[in-house]
């Protein structure tokens, strides 16, 4: 029998943004308004309001609300239609753990030297990447991979380009402690953490029955929090597959065409709604001049079929997020789309013999029909629930 879901009203998106209206990065107790605002750092108050798209329940958390809850998922049972239901979402954060999170990701005290945050690697105007083919560390040390989108993380279940996370928590560790990226130790973070009173104050607002002391896994459990709230569900697609067919123009919707069909088989992979199967996959593409083939998701796995395999992305807000590909191989979404019509195993290096994914073939697409599938592509773009980056940190002076 299907499970009865509470209908999710379409103005249940648009009232969420009204009430979403607690941003302020210092703030005096709600009854005294008229008190003039202290000009220190001391008085963050986190926000008690669900971010837009969530739902403060009754126990105190913000659970997600999309009209996508409405529908049947097809889990194993093909690509599906457009009214498909997404993958379970992890939610069930408080608003002020997760705006905590927000605080926390913007701060670059994160680093060991002070220079970086998590969103100079996942900046919000570029999809939450950073416009670059590989990212860049502390004092400019190149980062082996390009980082990836966080819209939608709340989906997924694999993390890094290898798979080599199952967790949020686990995936935030890599940059953290890496040496190259933002090069700091757990004994660092939490010194640092714990000598300034804003967090200690803000930390018990979060964690209110964690003790004084800020331990580290309250600081994870709160990146996450913020990273789960960065929900991208309302773009003209969406509209499109919610029964609007006005949100897509004629090339838009015969790029959608195109791109579901059994010739292109973009969909078999990238699925929709979410627009990723959440697998790994080897596709044989090129690397960078100059570079050895990346290994990819062998290393973590100990396995040679998975040799060259990377996972496979979610296509929202791709738009945003150029370059393309784990090593920022192409500049274009025209490039990136033209590779999968140029032939099974066109770019593998000599001497490699990689178990290349069954999807990957020869489609034999048209020009008219890529330059479709990239009308299509950009109609995936989403940001009406783009965070507001805080004005002020805890940790400024």
């Amino acid at each position: 029998m299907r499970r009865a879901i509470p209908e999710v009203p379409i103005l249940l998106i648009i009232v969420s943004i009204v009430l979403f209206s607690c941003e302020k990065d210092v703030v005096t107790n709600k009854a005294e308004s008229a008190v003039e605002v202290s000009a220190s750092n001391e008085d963050f108050k986190l926000c008690e309001t669900c971010p837009p798209g969530f739902e403060l329940t009754e126990d105190g958390v913000c659970r997600l609300r999309s009209i996508y809850q409405q529908y049947r998922s097809l889990e194993d049972q093909g690509v599906g239609g457009l009214k498909t239901a997404l993958p379970e979402v992890r939610d069930g954060f408080t608003p002020e753990q997760i705006d905590l999170g927000r605080y926390l990701f913007f701060d670059p005290i994160l680093s060991k030297d002070g220079t970086l945050s998590c969103a100079t690697c996942h900046q919000p105007e570029k999809g939450f990447s950073d416009g670059l083919a590989t990212s860049v560390g502390i004092a400019g040390q190149q980062v082996d991979r390009g980082a990836p989108s966080l819209w939608n993380v709340a989906f997924l279940k694999l993390f890094f380009w290898d798979g080599r996370a199952t967790t949020l928590e686990e995936q935030m560790q890599g940059p953290l402690f890496a040496e190259n990226e933002m090069g700091t130790t757990p004994k660092e973070l939490l010194s640092k953490l714990n000598g300034i009173e804003n967090y200690r104050n803000m930390f018990q607002q979060a964690f209110p029955n964690s003790g004084e002391k800020i331990g580290l896994e309250n600081v994870y459990t709160a990146i996450a929090a913020f990273e789960t709230s960065l929900i991208s569900l309302n773009s003209r697609y969406d509209q499109y597959a919610h029964g609007f067919h006005g949100a897509l123009n004629k090339n838009e919707i015969e790029g959608l065409n195109i791109f579901r069909s059994f010739v292109a088989r973009c969909a078999e992979c990238h699925t929709p709604p979410l627009f990723t199967n959440q697998q790994l996959a080897v596709l044989g593409t090129p690397e960078p001049d100059g570079k050895p083939l990346d290994a990819g998701a062998q290393i973590p796995y100990n396995d040679p079929t998975l040799r060259g395999a990377f996972k496979i992305p979610s296509l929202r807000n791709v738009a945003k997020t150029a370059p393309y590909m784990h090593s920022g191989r192409f500049k274009t979404l025209r490039e990136t789309v033209e590779f999968y019509t140029k032939g099974r195993g066109h770019a593998v290096p000599e001497g490699e013999n990689l178990y290349l994914h069954w999807h990957i073939w020869e489609p034999n697409l048209t020009d008219t029909e890529l330059d479709r599938l990239v009308d299509f592509l950009q109609t995936l773009t989403d940001e009406s629930f783009m965070p507001k980056q805080p004005d002020r940190l805890p940790s400024s002076p």
